[in-house]
């Protein structure tokens, strides 16, 4: 026999059952996405990259500790690192990686093929292997590109409009990165062509710079060109510190090397390519194959100029050159 009391128990237990299992069912999976750094997590958070994909993310509805779960992996800038921190990443079952640089995301494209990709800074995607081509890469890697022109000619420009009858520049390259060569090429044409001898610098560790700059001044260099590169990202004030040293005015389009020390820096925002990766992660969460989203590249770019730097070298900056900067730091 049911009595009234246990009827009522029963009856309210079905309905309050099934409540709960359909809430758990409602409860969204939070995605886990990869972030392989090549710098350090300072580096990162130093520079707002990190934080920028974060909002970009949060702008598209994931928050993390609800729906998201960001996996870091930062390789303090030892290449030697980064497979891995891949190989960790690849084993935390993300279903996302975003990489930062083309040394990253080389090592991402054979450790882990399996893996979407999304790279936030690269310079030729299709030079480099990563597409077949800008419109559909083609392959498990996509995101953005650090410029959709060649800016080595524009950093050779402006060293020639601002330091006076300068006829020898140096080129600081790493030797792992291999964008670099074909960017080397085309400044050395552009500067050979106004009558410029180039001097090829090489730096993959904190000694190397030191060394090098004593190189270059040796060399009686009139100026420097740092060219784009996670590990002089990272290191930028002690780029910025040794060309100071040896009075040499430096230019590079590493993002914040104006704001570090440098004399001038010309480029697009990196910190909104962070931003804009948000963009391609959602796409491929949501069952877009990373090889069907174009390359995204940069519509604009802009020049910083440090003033203070320019005085402490005794460098008086032309008219006519500040009148193209976005911003000049006093």
């Amino acid at each position: 026999m049911t009595t009234r009391r246990g009827f009522l128990v029963v009856l309210g237990a079905g309905p309050l059952a099934v409540w709960r299992s359909s809430l758990a069912e409602a409860q969204p999976k939070a995605a886990r996405v990869g972030f392989l750094y090549f710098a350090s997590r300072q580096s990162a958070l130093e520079t707002g990259r990190y934080q920028a994909f974060v909002q970009g993310m949060r702008e598209l509805g994931y928050v993390e500790g609800t729906n998201l779960v960001i996996e870091t992996r930062f390789a303090d800038g030892s290449t030697e690192r980064i497979p891995t921190l891949a190989a960790e990443l690849a084993r935390s079952n993300v279903a996302v990686i975003v990489a930062t640089g083309t040394v990253v995301t080389r090592v991402l494209q054979y450790a882990t093929p399996g893996i979407p990709v999304v790279t936030t800074v690269t310079n030729d995607p299709i030079g480099d292997g990563f597409a077949a081509s800008m419109a559909r890469p083609g392959g498990n890697i996509t995101g953005l590109t650090l410029s959709a022109a060649d800016l080595g000619p524009k950093l050779v420009e402006l060293l020639k409009a601002t330091v006076t009858r300068i006829t020898r520049i140096a080129v600081l390259v790493t030797p792992e990165n291999q964008s670099h060569p074909p960017q080397l090429k085309r400044i050395m044409s552009a500067a050979q062509g106004i009558g410029i001898h180039v001097v090829l610098a090489e730096a993959g560790t904190l000694p190397d710079i030191e060394r090098e700059f004593a190189m270059i001044a040796r060399e009686r260099v009139h100026a420097v060109i740092v060219l784009a590169d996670g590990f002089f990202v990272q290191e930028a004030r002690t780029v910025a510190d040794q060309a100071l040293k040896h009075r040499l005015p430096a230019v590079s389009n590493n993002q914040g090397f104006a704001e570090t020390g440098g004399l001038m820096r010309y480029g697009a925002n990196l910190v909104d390519n962070f931003r804009r990766a948000a963009t391609y992660v959602d796409k491929i969460l949501r069952g877009a194959k990373p090889g069907d989203l174009p390359f995204e590249q940069p519509t604009r770019y802009s020049l910083v100029i440090n003033l203070k730097t320019a005085k402490a070298l005794g460098l008086t900056v032309p008219p006519a050159v500040l009148r193209q900067a976005e911003e000049v730091i006093q």
